[in-house]
């Protein structure tokens, strides 16, 4: 489907596009008033796959950017990838940039006779606060290794030297890669995708919808869980025991799966967060105005409408607002979870 042609001269959303129906999912507090609201969309599915909770727009078509990830590493692996553990959620990561991801990557590209020239991703400074200033004390700039998608990117130009298929242009979507990618996504979240675009990093992106990226992580979580040696409980069990590889240090996706064993968790550019859980139950969040600091006291919220004691995630839960460095509020969900639909057993 192609996209529409965007330039300085647009002033209006083109004629006939779709807004989804999103609802208020989370707000600023500050001293008692709201301040701000971000609004969006959240699913939570049950293990056996009917729609235990929902609000907003569920099934409107959204991009879920680095979430897709963990599916794009199940392709990977089902064309005959093999890495060690580390390396694996690696290629499942959108990593902050630390000593440890680059050299992972440098690892897997090494590991096949590759080098950083062989990577075809865009370039960046790491994305970690952190990281990035130290990478930038020591003289660095912004490389395709320090991107935070170089991971997968490495990866994929493993797979295809493990296949025989070309290296150079192995993000056309016509690749054998990217069809590869693209009928495992379909076979994961159990829909066709509604557009295709291109991701940040230049790798094909999908568009689908909540109910089918949370379908995906279930079978990822439940996978793992079961540890039935399919491609998908390798790229879940890789991503669980090495939580630090996918995200980094004081990133809450990798809290979160340290702090609630057994989930399998990935957010995506644009306000995505998908956490799939070892009974094959998930949760999906779009925060409309892509705001990520919204992402996680919603998918908390949707976690605790799953049944699951989210304590151990209160410190990922909210966060503070701030006056003259002292915290007068607090960022928080919003009482959605009263306007969820009850179970209405959606069997997907």
């Amino acid at each position: 489907m192609p996209s529409p042609v965007f330039s300085a001269a647009h002033t209006a959303a083109p004629a006939g596009l779709s807004l989804p129906q999103h609802t208020p999912l989370v707000a600023a507090i500050r001293d008692g008033l709201v301040e701000s609201v971000h609004y969006g969309s959240a699913l939570a599915l049950a293990a056996d796959g009917s729609v235990a909770a929902s609000a907003g727009d569920h099934l409107a078509p959204f991009y879920p950017r680095s979430a897709l990830k963990p599916l794009q590493a199940v392709a990977m692996v089902r064309a005959g990838l093999e890495l060690p553990a580390d390396l694996l959620a690696l290629a499942a990561a959108s990593h902050s940039g630390a000593a440890a991801h680059r050299d992972g990557a440098l690892r897997i590209l090494e590991l096949h006779g590759l080098a950083p020239t062989d990577l075809e991703n865009s370039t960046d400074l790491p994305y970690g606060t952190t990281e990035r200033e130290d990478w930038l004390r020591t003289g660095g700039s912004a490389t395709q290794v320090t991107q935070n998608c170089s991971g997968k990117h490495a990866a994929m130009v493993a797979t295809c030297v493990i296949n025989g298929w070309p290296v150079q242009g192995y993000l056309d979507p016509s690749h054998p890669l990217q069809q590869l990618a693209a009928r495992t996504v379909t076979d994961l979240t159990g829909e066709e995708p509604a557009a295709v675009s291109t991701d940040g990093c230049g790798t094909p992106l999908f568009a689908l919808t909540l109910r089918g990226m949370a379908r995906a992580f279930g079978r990822i979580a439940q996978a793992a869980a079961d540890d039935d040696g399919s491609p998908e409980a390798a790229v879940g069990l890789a991503m669980q025991q090495h939580p630090g590889m996918v995200a980094g240090d004081g990133r809450d996706v990798t809290g979160l799966m340290r702090l609630l064993p057994g989930a399998v968790a990935k957010d995506g550019f644009e306000g995505v967060q998908l956490v799939g859980l070892p009974d094959g139950s998930a949760v999906a969040v779009k925060i409309s105005d892509g705001g990520d600091r919204a992402r996680m006291p919603a998918t908390v919220r949707l976690l605790e409408a799953l049944g699951v004691d989210t304590e151990p995630l209160a410190g990922i839960a909210t966060a503070p607002v701030l006056g003259g460095g002292h915290e007068v509020g607090r960022l928080l969900a919003t009482d959605f979870l009263n306007h969820l639909s009850a179970p209405v057993n959606e069997a997907l």
